[in-house]
């Protein structure tokens, strides 16, 4: 089967943007998200073809860079395409461009084909086999561990709401960097915005779970763990490079 980049064009509204009137972390994460499934859909391989077929594709890793946050009002465009096959998931990638065709956001993502009921990895060419790419890269980077700061010098926790838990009865993808961020003091909020993200995602977290943030901020980087705050599992690690607003 052969395949094309997909695009799809969004506005900025000004509920999804914050008091800078920058599109939030959030919004944009879930707009990724949403491109993505829109293209599976396309392709005859989304939502519904999963579920009927009890498979699930889980977020393994993302990385993402915002070289200029969309604005309030803003028309923009992403294109996304699967750039690469795995052997149990596929790399996925984007470029968001505005009016003038500039890109200002591109992000590389991991992701991995289960079996939802086991929720054991499933191979990718024996669940997909119409699966295709497009051989070009977002850019050239590629996933390594991250790494562990011997120290964190803030701790922050929070109560899985049911409003973070996604169609595949765990908290979506998109609420770990808003958790993370927040984690972050405020007054270094007020005047810094992400340029830059990666995270890596371990476990699932169920709704009424309590997670720790414990987070390390030295200078324009953050680094952080989420992990259960019941019984310590690693749910999440990321690092994040901030600008001034």
């Amino acid at each position: 089967m052969a395949i094309q980049k997909y695009q799809k064009e969004y506005l900025i509204r000004s509920y999804e943007c914050d008091k800078h009137e920058n599109l939030r972390l959030l919004t944009l994460m879930n707009i990724l998200q949403d491109a993505a499934d829109s293209h599976a859909d396309n392709l005859g391989l989304g939502y519904a073809y999963c579920v009927s077929h009890h498979l699930a594709w889980v977020a393994a890793n993302y990385h993402v860079k915002i070289m200029r946050a969309p604005k309030i009002h803003e028309q923009v465009t992403i294109h996304t395409w699967p750039s690469e096959e795995k052997k149990l998931g596929a790399i996925r990638d984007y470029q968001m461009t505005d009016r003038e065709g500039h890109v200002i956001v591109q992000a590389s993502t991991q992701w991995v084909l289960i079996n939802f009921e086991t929720k054991r990895p499933v191979p990718l060419r024996a669940n997909l086999p119409e699966y295709a790419v497009v051989s070009e890269k977002a850019d050239s980077f590629e996933f390594t561990r991250l790494p562990a700061p011997e120290k964190y010098n803030f701790e922050t926790e929070f109560t899985v709401r049911f409003d973070d838990i996604d169609v595949n009865n765990h908290v979506n993808n998109a609420v770990y960097p808003l958790w993370m961020s927040e984690a972050v003091p405020s007054e270094f909020r007020d005047k810094h915005t992400v340029s830059e993200l990666e995270i890596a995602f371990k476990k699932e977290v169920l709704v009424g779970e309590t997670v720790k943030i414990s987070t390390y901020l030295e200078g324009n980087k953050s680094y952080h763990e989420v992990t259960s705050a019941a019984d310590g599992r690693e749910l999440a690690k990321a690092s994040f490079t901030w600008v001034e607003v």
